[in-house]
């Protein structure tokens, strides 16, 4: 079985902006939290910057970020921990989305670009849903561009005679994600009233290979930890394979990335 990805919360926020706008686009369509003051639970907070985002949308909310990475904890600890401007408080800890229940009624639950590393994480949807308090929301987002080249090369490249002995079982593959239409359908059978949409966002990049820079923070992961020092050798030749199939322009390099999202309701 491969080892969990070591994570590097300084590669993964050097795009941190780009990556925190579909969280913002996110929770632009949660509607208003019940709770006095809310209650909120981030699953996969990972270096706790989007979490943050959470206070100002609503100030005086009791927020935990849960993650089961020590090193991005360990940079949402030092970097946000604490109480918030408007009454509030944002604090970390350590949980795993595979295993977490709520051992409290949340208001909302949300998680951004999380779930796709979870195996089977439809099935734990029922007992989000149901540690939410009445009129409490999920709401999440994934990537939704496991057959874009990015990833695709990136697979074609671990089950090539070279390493498929090492990487054949390393990565995630096209159906890491449900589509659209099924996170519907397995949302609204739990009795929530739900919100599906997809939006592919054309990051403009810059830099020198700038799509394998981006993905040196996320999904290359698991290859940089199975690896460890013979990387460079894997990560020479993908990187002929980006430059190829994302070419650089006078303004960037443009980089297609397809999320989907979904907020569900449940009945007050």
């Amino acid at each position: 079985m491969p080892a969990a990805p070591v994570w590097d919360p300084g590669q993964y926020l050097r795009h941190a902006g780009h990556r925190a706008r579909p969280f913002a686009d996110l929770l632009a369509r949660v509607p208003g939290l019940a709770g006095d003051p809310p209650r909120i639970a981030d699953l996969g907070c990972g270096p706790g910057n989007v979490t943050a985002l959470l206070a100002d949308r609503w100030p005086t909310a009791h927020i935990t970020g849960y993650d089961n990475s020590p090193e991005m904890l360990d940079k949402a600890h030092t970097d946000h921990e604490g109480p918030t401007p408007g009454g509030g408080r944002l604090d970390f800890a350590p949980a795993d989305a595979r295993t977490w229940t709520p051992a409290e009624p949340y208001d909302l639950i949300v998680s951004n670009a999380t779930l796709q590393w979870v195996p089977g994480h439809p099935a734990r949807f029922p007992d989000w849903v149901a540690g939410l308090a009445p009129g409490g929301t999920f709401a999440f987002q994934v990537p939704g561009n496991f057959d874009s080249p990015s990833h695709r090369l990136m697979r074609e490249l671990a089950h090539s005679p070279r390493w498929k002995g090492r990487l054949a079982d390393t990565l995630r593959h096209d159906d890491a994600v449900l589509t659209p239409a099924a996170c519907l359908e397995r949302l609204a059978a739990l009795g929530c009233t739900v919100d599906v949409w997809e939006t592919t966002y054309l990051h403009l990049l810059q830099g020198e290979d700038p799509v394998l820079d981006w993905v040196k923070g996320t999904g290359l992961r698991p290859i940089l930890t199975e690896l460890e020092d013979e990387a460079q050798e894997f990560i020479a030749d993908y990187r002929a394979a980006l430059r190829e199939a994302y070419p650089a322009t006078e303004h960037g390099t443009v980089f297609p990335f397809r999320r989907i999202f979904a907020v569900a309701t449940k009945e007050a």
